[in-house]
């Protein structure tokens, strides 16, 4: 099970806690976690990444073992250490202004 931990925003749209359990078959990468959070939370659909081009949103960002990962290309395999659960997929709610 991959543990994904989701900002405020999107944990109240989708009605979760702090940190949801998904399972991901095959290769674990960013983009296989995220079509298995729209598959199984239908209302996130578009809130993290764009519906046609499935680009990360702008003020979104994703960090992998307290790494920034939101500029890798989606299709890289994730660390051991978030495919076997024993590290969390943060999913960040970026903040801007000035």
């Amino acid at each position: 099970m991959i543990r994904i931990v989701l900002p405020q925003h999107l944990r109240i749209l989708a009605g979760v806690g702090r940190e949801i359990q998904l399972d991901v078959r095959g290769v674990v990468t960013p983009a296989s976690i995220l079509d298995a959070i729209e598959a199984r939370y239908p209302m996130l659909r578009g809130t993290i990444r764009d519906h046609v081009t499935l680009r990360r949103r702008p003020l979104v960002r994703f960090f992998v073992t307290q790494e920034d990962w939101s500029n890798e290309p989606t299709d890289t395999p994730l660390p051991e250490d978030v495919a076997s659960g024993k590290e969390p997929f943060f999913i960040i709610g970026a903040i801007a202004g000035g």
